[in-house]
Formats: structure tokens, sequence, C-alpha cells
């Protein structure tokens, strides 16, 4: 019988390739070991790194034979390959990394970027092994498990926006606004007693009036009232002290007339001797021929004695003094202290959509913390700033777009602010962090210097791996990224002590604290009290951390 001689051939060239180099080292391929580190890969920047180690025993190495390695990280939606790394062997002419006949190590460093989906990965090692042109594959060498994306739980400062926080500037509205009505009655010079017709001055009637008004108006309510007596500070203070003593007496009496038969409320009665302060304010507020030179004096001698002598020096001043000023100041006061109830919460709310143009800048910007809808506190805040030219409103309209996600609408509220203070700074940062530039936002954060830009840095430092300043910024407070910083160093006591929210997320940094401390029972506890969260229970299933506790 007669074998074809093109099945000969074909027989003989099989033969030939089983024998040969490519196909002995195929055969030894898995005595090539290959480590990796780190061991789990671990996303950091959105990055994967680490360096693989091949070791290739001795023998292995045909001096004729190339190796052709490509990494491969592969997940759930595909895969993603690095550029393929060649070896040769001695005697192979090219300009490959040469793997001696001996054996030996050859380290390569991997890189890959990140993927949503690479949290559930593994990489591996396809190998191609050439000789004389025959190319002959080997099996796939797992190398390393992953990916460890921890780092992308840091908070972000507002859901859909910046991952820097930004607070809005604060309003000083006064629910409590608390108010004075007073009136007085004057003295002759030296004396203390109280003239008839001083009970029926404008400035008594209007007291009156005023006391009336506080009881029939629902919104005051009259806390204390108090009667003050002065002395003009002239004829030594010894004399005035006792003088405003006199004056306090007779204007209790006088206080006791002018309110009898109107609500009145717990009274004090003060002697306040010669009235400098008053005298100070007078004429400061005067058109005397040098008062400069006056005040100067107050300024530079602190003894009443002292004073009226430099005073009355300047003779042609003292008479206008005694003419103008001191008169004003032979008094006592009647006071009534008044808490006024400003709108409350549910009447700015009300106000806002029926009669938004009584509101004043305060009450603005006080009623846009007190509705929820963005459309709604950028309304209140453009109003704000068309009636009121409110920068703080300005301020806060950015603050609005950001937290609501439109960073665009947010950039250019911030630029139309005047007021170039660190509160800008930090909210210019949260721009530059939202538009993906770390370098600009960092600068920001720097320049403004606040606890909270100093909180959105060491979000920066987070998302760029800068995992050791972060910590060190958030070293002793509290909070989720505090905690998150000191779990990236591997400062799991302080990490667990930073954490004080009891809700979903910090579960689950809780959990991955027990996982990396080998306490099944507390990843199983915590996991199931963060799974309440569909996204973060969605998380657990494919997470690294919880690799060994499935």
């Amino acid at each position: 019988m007669k074998i074809n001689s093109r099945i000969i051939a074909l027989i003989a060239g099989v033969a030939a390739v089983a024998c040969s180099p490519a196909a002995k080292m195929a055969e030894m391929y898995e005595n090539v070991k290959v480590t990796c580190n780190p061991e789990v890969l671990e996303v950091i920047a959105d990055e994967i790194n680490a360096v693989v180690s091949v070791s290739y025993p001795d023998g292995y190495f045909h001096p004729k034979a190339m190796l052709a390695v490509t990494p491969v990280i592969v997940f759930e939606d595909g895969e993603a390959q690095m550029r393929t790394l060649t070896y040769q062997g001695e005697k192979v002419k090219d300009n490959y990394k040469v793997v001696p006949t001996t054996g030996g190590t050859v380290n390569e460093r991997v890189h890959f970027d990140y993927v949503d989906g690479m949290e559930s990965a593994y990489l591996e090692l396809r190998g191609e092994i050439i000789y004389k042109g025959v190319s002959y594959a080997v099996p796939a060498k797992k190398v390393a498990d992953g990916s460890n994306i921890t780092y992308k739980l840091v908070e972000f400062g507002c859901e859909g926006g910046s991952p820097a926080t930004v607070a809005y500037k604060t309003d000083n509205y006064q629910e409590i606004i608390k108010q004075t009505e007073e009136g007085q009655i004057m003295y002759s010079i030296n004396s203390s007693n109280v003239a008839s017709n001083q009970l029926k001055s404008q400035s008594i009637k209007d007291f009156q009036a005023a006391l009336d008004e506080i009881k029939a108006n629902e919104r005051k309510t009259l806390t204390g009232t108090e009667v003050i007596a002065y002395a003009s500070p002239e004829g030594g203070a010894k004399l005035n002290d006792k003088l405003s003593d006199s004056r306090s007496k007779s204007a209790d009496k006088a206080f006791s007339q002018v309110t009898k038969g109107k609500e009145t409320a717990e009274t004090s009665v003060k002697s306040m001797g010669q009235d400098w302060e008053g005298f100070q304010d007078l004429v400061s507020k005067s058109d005397i021929e040098d008062k400069d030179l006056i005040l100067r004096v107050l300024n530079m001698y602190s003894d009443p004695a002292v004073r009226e002598s430099e005073i009355k020096n300047i003779s042609e001043v003292y008479t206008s003094l005694k003419k103008s000023v001191l008169p004003d100041l032979r008094r006592a006061r009647f006071i009534a202290n008044v808490e006024y109830q400003n709108y409350t919460a549910e009447e700015l709310v009300k106000l806002i959509n029926d009669n938004i143009d009584v509101l004043d800048e305060e009450a603005l910007l006080r009623a846009a913390t007190l509705v929820n809808e963005t459309n709604k506190k950028v309304s209140i805040y453009e109003k704000a700033i068309d009636k009121y030219n409110s920068d703080r409103a300005q301020f806060n309209l950015g603050v609005a777009y950001l937290n609501n996600g439109q960073v665009a609408k947010a950039e250019r509220a911030f630029k139309a602010v005047k007021t170039q203070d660190a509160d800008l700074e930090n909210a210019l940062g949260a721009i530059a962090l939202a538009n993906g530039d770390k370098q600009a936002a960092s600068q920001h954060f720097k320049k403004s210097g606040t606890e909270e830009a100093k909180a959105n840095q060491a979000v920066v430092d987070i998302l760029s791996g800068n995992y050791d300043a972060a910590a060190k910024a958030l070293a002793g407070k509290e909070g989720f990224n505090a905690a998150l910083a000191q779990v990236l160093v591997d400062n799991l006591p302080a990490a667990t002590k930073a954490l004080t929210c009891q809700c979903p997320k910090s579960y689950y940094l809780r959990a991955i604290i027990a996982a990396r401390q080998g306490n099944a029972q507390g990843v199983q506890d915590n996991l199931k009290k963060a799974n309440e969260d569909k996204k973060l229970a969605a998380r657990a299933a494919k997470d690294i951390e919880f690799a060994m506790y499935r």
C-alpha cells in the first residue's frame, strides 16, 4: 500500500513542531512562576498599577526562542490589554529583553486605566512562544485578583454636583429682634427736682404712646424697663455722683407717674454719675470749634478731674459747651426693652408666594434656606440680588446651582461675586474639581485656607492617591471622609473612632474595617445594615474587600 507523500510530509511537520524547543518551553511553562505586587490589584487615582515578576527556571528559555507576553485585565464587561512585552533567548539577534538559559526573574510594571466594571476583575498574562517563525500559544497565567476601589467611597460635597463642599453664606435674620423705646426728663443745673412740664414733654408723650403700642402689638413683648440718671461732667465727680443718685430717686417717682395705668415690667433704677460717654458722643456730633481738641483731651486723660480741668482751660470752647452740650446731659432716661417676634419660618414660606416684596435682604436669605427646590432657591436669591444688590445672595446662587449639578451656571454666578474672600476661593476650587482640574482645585483650596477648604483638599488628595496627606489633614476629625482617609493608610483604630454616623455608608466602611481585621462577624453585622442601600448591596457583592467572606 502506498502512502500519500503529502500526508507523510504533514506528519513529519507535526512531529518536528512537537519536538521543537517551542513545544518543550510550552510543556515547561507551568514551572514559570509569576507574582504580583500588590497581590490584590488596587485602583489609585483611576489607574491600576502593579509590578509583575516572572521567574524562569534554569534550562527553560531556549537561546533561539522568543516569548511574547500580553498583560490583560479581564472583567465583566470585557477586557483591557496592555502592550505586548517580548523576551528573547541569548542567541536571538533582536533588541528585546534577554532571558538567559540559566533562568532569572524579569520585573515589569503594568498599567491600566480604570473603567467601571474592573472592580470585579483579574489580571492574567497571555503568552506565545516563537521559534523559527512558528508560534506556539501557552495557557494564560492568572496573576492577581482585583480591583480594590475603596477610595471611591469618598463622600462628595453634593449629590450630582462637585465633590467639594461649599457652604451657603449665612444670613443675619433675627427671629427675635431686641428693640428699645425711650423717653427722658431734663434737670436744671445742680438740681434733682423734676419740673412738672417735664412730665408733659413730647419725649414723655412719645414714650407713653410707645408703651401703648407695645401692649397692642401681638408681636411685641415688654421684657423690662429702666430708669437711668446722669449728671453733666462739671463740678467734680463726688458732687455729681451724689447729684446723680438724687436724680435717680426723683426719676423713679416720675416714672411711676408717667406709666400709671400702663403695662410695665420689672424696672431697674441706676445712677451713672458723670456722663462722660454722653459728653463725648454729643461733642463728636456737634459743630463746636476745636471739638477735635476736646476729643483728644478725652483720649489722653482718664481721670475725670483732669479732663474737666483741661477742658476748662480752653475757655472759649468751654463757654460753647456750657450752652450746647452740658445741659443735655442733666437728665434721666426712661427705657422700655422690647422683644419683637419676626416672621416665623411658616410665615416666610407663605410670604415668598404671596407677598415677597415685603421681605428685606436678611429675610430673603433666610427664606431661601427653608425651601428645597433649586428653582425656588434660585428665584429667591435672584430677588435679593435684583432688589438689594446682595453679594451674599449672588454667592448663594452659585452654591444652589453647584449643589444641583449645574456647574456652568454655578461658575457664572461665582464670577459675579464682588467679595473676593476665602469662601469664594473655596467655591472656585469646587468648580475646578467639578470640571476635573484637580491641580487648579488644589490651588484654590490652599489659597482659601478655611476648614471647609482643607476638607475639600483632603478629597482631592484621596482622589489623587495622596492618602497620607489626606489622613494627616483629617487626623482627629470625625466624619466619613476622615474615617476613609485613615482606612486608606491602614490606621483602622483611628478610622473606627472617626465614624459617628449610623447610616448605611458608614456601616459599609465599618464592614471594610472588620474585613481587614479578620472579624467575620463584624463584616456580617455591618453589611446587613449597609445593604439597606441597594447600591451598596450591589457593590458589596463584587467588592474585593469581602472576597474572603462570601
